[in-house]
């Protein structure tokens, strides 16, 4: 069964849904820093769909992750509505959609590195295949907190929105802790699925 229409239709909602989003965003230049990851991989991924296309797992994990970012960028990590409800249902002090983004931002590149590596032949122990996933991710993270470092000096004041640290003095680290835990949850839950869809790839 062809995944071309399926892919299509979620291409094209996505695109909407990026749409709306930018229609009134809270914040119309943190918006941009939070979608823009989608505005790139969106063609990217049709670039590369005729010779490198990647298995069903990966495009879905990819299309729940530009959701998170899109409504991320839509109220700004610290204001999304989903986050309050969170927040109040756990009595937490601090809307944690942020984490929830971050874990994202572990838990999908995790399978993403994890496909380009196999699929490449470029580690065969399982074990160095885990460690080796674990350092993308965390250096996914670490260059993403860069970003939003020289983004604060770029734009001082007017970077709190798109930082989202509400306060956290350690919101860095915590960013990367969750990216680690996402990607180890990610390999425990998803691998052995990961490799049953590696294998009708070939």
């Amino acid at each position: 069964m062809s995944r071309t229409a399926p892919l299509l239709f979620a291409s094209f909602l996505l695109v909407g849904l990026l749409i709306l989003s930018g229609w009134h965003p809270y914040d119309r230049t943190t918006w941009l820093m939070e979608v823009v990851p989608v505005i790139i991989v969106l063609p990217l991924l049709w670039a590369t769909y005729p010779r490198y296309p990647l298995t069903t797992l990966l495009y879905v994990l990819i299309f729940a992750h530009a959701l998170v970012l899109i409504l991320g960028g839509a109220y700004t990590y610290a204001r999304v509505p989903l986050g309050f409800e969170i927040a109040h249902f756990l009595d937490l002090e601090r809307n944690p959609y942020d984490k929830i983004g971050h874990f994202t931002q572990g838990f999908v590149p995790a399978i993403a590195a994890r496909e380009i590596l196999l699929r490449g032949g470029y580690v065969k122990g399982r074990k160095m295949l885990a460690f080796l996933v674990i350092c993308v991710v965390l250096a996914v993270s670490a260059s993403y907190e860069l970003i939003e470092w020289a983004a604060a000096l770029i734009m001082n004041q007017g970077a709190e929105e798109f930082l989202g640290t509400q306060g956290d003095p350690w919101d860095t680290q915590s960013d990367m802790f969750f990216a680690l835990i996402g990607a180890t949850v990610s390999l425990l839950l998803l691998s052995r699925l990961h490799d049953h869809e590696l294998a009708k790839q070939h």
